[in-house]
C-alpha cells in the first residue's frame, strides 16, 4: 500500500491529481516555458497557438507517465528505507537470552531459569492457533443461546449444591455471591473440565517471539516468578495456547495479583482446589470492583421508537474497552423510564438509586449497574458478560 505520505493532489481542487481536469493551461505552462528559453537566444518569438485535440491527448500521456514513475520511486525509496531501519530478527536463542537477563533482574533464581528455558523450542502449533483466530464474531444474542442451554443450568445448580458449603464461605468473605462465582467458572473452564494442556513458559515464549509482542513478554517474566516462588511446580503450570492458565483461566499477572490459598496448604492451586479455585476468581472480582449491594444488571424490553429516542439522547462511551465503547453513557433508572425502557412483560423498572447503561443485541437488550465493569474486566466481551450474569440470575 503506497503510504499517505506519498499521495499527490490537486493543489486547488484537493482531489487527486489524475482525477483533475487536464486543461490547455498545462501545455501553455511548457510553452512559456519553452519560450522563455527560446528568447534568451533568438529574442522574441510569436505567441504558442492553442493547443489542439491530439496535443492534449499527449499532455495527458505525459502527465501519467510522470505521475507513475514518481509513484514508483518514491515506494522504491520507502521500500528500501524500511528495510535498512527494521532491526534483523534474533534467532529463538537470542531472545531467550534477552528474557534471562530481564527475568534476572527482576531477581529470578539462575536455577528456575536453567530449568524453565534450558532446550526450550517454540511451539509451532501455538503460532498456528494465534494466525488462526476467526475473524467472525457471534452476536451477543447467538453468545448466550449457545452457552446458556438447559444443560448447562442444569450443571451450573448441580455444581453450586456440590460445593456449597465452600462458597458461601467465600461469599462471606469476599462479597461476590456463590451464584456470580459459578456462572463465571462455568464459562471459563466448564466448571473445571477444561484447564488448558499447552505448557505456560513455552506457550508465552512462542507468542512473545513470534510477534514480539510486549504482553506475552510481560506474562512470560510472571510466569517465570511464579515458578521461582514455588508456587506451582513446573509440570503443573499449563494452561490455554494463549497463556490462560487453571479452572479461573488466570494470566500470570493475575495469578500474582488474585491467587488465594483458601484452603491453607501452603500454595494457591488454581488447577484442582476447589476452594482456591472458587477463592481466587472471587478475589479477581472484588477487586475489579464488585460490591455486595449491587444486581449486574437486567434484561429490557425497548420498542423500534424508544430506540431512536435513545439513540439520540444517549451517546455512547467513548473510553475503555471496545465492549465498554458498544455500551451507552450511564444514566438514572428515571430516565430510562422516562424514555420509555421497561421490563420484558411492560411493567416499569424499578424506582431505584442506580445508574445504568445500555447494552444492545440485536433482539435482546439489558441495562446494566457498576458491577457488570467487573464481568467486563474478566473478560471484555459484553457477550460473555451478559451470559454471566444472566446465568448467575438463574442460580438464585
Amino acid at each position: 500500500r503506497v503510504p499517505e505520505m506519498l499521495a499527490y493532489e490537486h493543489p486547488q481542487s484537493r482531489t487527486p491529481l489524475d482525477a483533475a481536469p487536464i486543461t490547455w493551461s498545462f501545455r501553455t505552462t511548457m510553452k512559456f516555458q519553452a519560450t522563455c528559453r527560446a528568447r534568451s537566444s533568438r529574442g522574441p518569438e510569436p505567441i504558442a497557438e492553442v493547443p489542439t485535440t491530439s496535443g492534449r491527448a499527449a499532455d495527458r500521456a505525459r502527465l501519467r507517465r510522470y505521475v507513475v514513475t514518481t509513484l514508483a520511486l518514491a515506494v522504491v525509496s520507502y521500500c528500501w528505507t524500511l528495510a535498512q531501519t527494521t532491526t534483523p530478527r534474533p534467532s529463538f536463542d537470542e531472545f531467550l537470552d534477552g528474557i534471562r537477563r530481564e527475568a534476572s533482574s527482576a531477581g529470578i533464581s539462575k536455577t528456575t531459569l536453567d530449568r524453565a528455558l534450558g532446550g526450550l523450542e517454540p511451539a509451532p502449533v501455538v503460532v498456528s492457533r494465534d494466525r488462526a483466530q476467526p475473524e467472525l464474531v457471534q452476536s451477543l444474542d447467538a453468545y448466550v443461546a449457545k452457552r446458556l442451554t438447559p444443560g448447562v443450568i442444569t450443571t451450573a445448580r448441580a455444581k453450586l449444591r456440590l460445593h456449597r458449603a465452600v462458597l458461601n464461605r467465600i461469599e462471606e468473605t469476599c462479597g461476590v455471591p456463590a451464584t456470580v462465582i459459578t456462572a463465571v467458572w462455568g464459562l471459563e473452564s466448564s466448571f473445571g473440565r477444561f484447564t488448558g494442556t499447552y505448557p505456560t513458559v513455552q506457550s508465552l515464549a512462542t507468542l512473545a517471539y513470534d510477534g514480539r509482542r510486549p504482553l506475552f513478554r510481560t506474562e512470560l517474566i510472571n510466569a517465570l516468578a511464579i515458578l521461582d516462588r514455588g508456587d506451582v511446580p513446573d509440570g503443573r503450570l499449563k494452561g490455554s495456547w494463549a497463556g490462560a492458565m487453571g479452572q479461573p483461566q488466570f494470566m500470570p499477572s493475575s495469578f500474582l495479583r488474585y491467587a488465594v490459598d483458601f484452603d491453607r496448604d501452603g500454595r494457591p492451586d488454581i488447577w484442582q482446589s476447589p476452594a482456591d479455585v472458587f477463592a481466587s476468581m472471587a478475589n479477581y472480582l472484588k477487586g475489579a470492583g464488585w460490591t455486595w449491594t449491587t444486581r449486574w444488571g437486567r434484561e429490557v424490553a425497548i420498542t423500534r421508537a424508544v430506540m431512536t429516542r435513545i439513540d439520540r439522547s444517549i451517546p455512547m462511551r467513548r473510553d475503555g474497552c471496545r465492549a465498554e465503547r458498544e455500551t451507552t453513557e450511564a444514566r438514572p433508572l428515571s430516565d430510562w423510564n422516562a424514555l420509555g425502557v421497561t421490563l420484558p412483560g411492560g411493567s416499569a423498572l424499578p424506582e431505584a438509586d442506580l445508574n445504568a447503561s445500555l447494552v444492545r443485541g440485536t433482539g435482546r437488550h439489558f441495562l446494566v449497574y457498576a458491577n457488570y465493569a467487573a464481568l467486563l474486566d474478566y473478560n471484555c466481551s459484553n457477550a460473555y458478560a451478559v451470559t454471566a450474569g444472566l446465568l448467575g440470575d438463574k442460580l438464585q
